[in-house]
Formats: structure tokens, C-alpha cells, sequence
């Protein structure tokens, strides 16, 4: 039977753009939250190789305004107001989720399964994906709206040295998340019969 709780959830997960600071729920909440889905969600081999910062806060403002001088610098001053918009949008939010891939654990498993070796860094995208997932829709059951953005690799060094982060970790994308303040439209699905088979024999 299915799990309607998770369905409902999975439901509410989209992207929210319109965010701010006033969430439902504690800090020490969202950690755990976070925290839960590092140990639940699967790895190829169990590599084990998705890295998280959670940021609340200056540290989460810090963030967006690396992201917002990064960007001035090669984004042409006349069309610099749009994104100044959406990078303000972001910072309003209550916090920010940055996901890595720590390199040296993924290099370490190619280095001992050569046979697969061309595979793990696939893998690591992989897993990657369904912590953001996990993550994401278990944030939108407790009533947080997030987005994924994807500024790497142009923030890189800045932010593996305004927090000290190792080198060998690897940015793969960035979720602000906050309070709803707008849902987002309706969004549209090609039908579900163009996008399964099914065979019994």
C-alpha cells in the first residue's frame, strides 16, 4: 500500500522562489532533518561521499553576497538588475543548503575498484542527487520552500575559503530554502503513459 504521507510530500516539493526568514520549524530541526537524510539516502558501495554545510544566518547571507560580487564581475551592468533581483530573492530565505562531493572518498573507491573506476564519479552524481531529493522533500513537509542553484564552479574557491572547506570537496549545488511566501504555479506533466512500460513476460 502506498505511503500517502510521503506522496503528499513528495507533492508539495517544488521550486520556491519566493522565500523568507520566518520558518516553522527550529535550526536544530532543519539539522536533524539534514542530518537524517546523510545517513539514509543510499551509495554506490556505500562510498558514502556527499558532503553538506549548512548555513543559517551571516553565514547564509555571506553566501549570497559571494554569489552577488562573483557575478558582477562577469555579468554585463546593464542587465546586472535581474540578477541582483534574484540573488536578494535567495538571501531573503532563512537559509542555505551546499552540497559537495568529497573527491578523495570517491577517488579512494576508483582507486580500489578499478573495474569500475570510470563509474564512481557517476555514482557520486548520482547519490548527490537523492540527498538533494531527500532533502528537499523533507523540507517541503514541514512546510519550507527551497530551490536548487547551481553557481559552481564560479564560487568555488571563494567558499572553500570564507569556511575553510577541504580542497578535495567539490561543489555541486546550492538550496536556499525559507517560508513560502508564494506557491508556485501549477506545473505541467506529460502523461505518465508516455513515460512508462510495462511487461509482465
Amino acid at each position: 500500500m502506498a505511503n500517502h504521507t510521503f506522496d503528499n510530500a513528495m507533492e508539495a516539493r517544488r521550486s520556491v522562489y519566493a522565500i523568507g526568514k520566518d520558518v516553522s520549524v527550529s535550526d536544530t530541526e532543519i539539522r536533524t532533518l539534514v542530518e537524517h537524510a546523510l545517513v539514509q539516502v543510499p551509495s554506490a558501495f556505500n562510498g558514502q561521499s556527499a558532503r553538506v554545510v549548512l548555513l543559517f544566518g551571516q553565514a547564509h547571507a555571506k553566501l549570497w553576497d559571494i554569489v552577488m560580487e562573483t557575478l558582477r564581475k562577469v555579468v554585463p551592468a546593464d542587465h546586472f538588475g535581474q540578477t541582483e533581483e534574484k540573488i536578494n530573492g535567495f538571501k531573503a530565505g532563512h537559509g542555505t543548503i551546499l552540497y559537495f562531493d568529497d573527491t578523495e572518498t570517491t577517488g579512494a573507491f576508483m582507486e580500489k575498484f578499478t573495474s569500475y573506476k570510470d563509474n564512481f564519479p557517476v555514482w557520486a552524481e548520482q547519490a548527490n542527487g537523492m540527498l538533494q531529493y531527500a532533502i528537499w522533500v523533507s523540507l517541503a513537509d514541514v512546510g519550507i520552500g527551497a530551490s536548487l542553484q547551481h553557481y559552481n564552479p564560479l564560487i568555488d574557491d571563494e567558499v572553500k575559503k570564507t569556511w575553510n572547506l577541504p580542497s578535495s570537496w567539490k561543489l555541486i549545488s546550492q538550496m536556499p530554502f525559507g517560508k513560502v511566501l508564494e506557491k508556485p504555479e501549477p506545473k505541467d506533466s506529460l502523461p505518465v503513459d508516455q513515460r512508462i512500460k510495462v511487461f509482465s513476460k
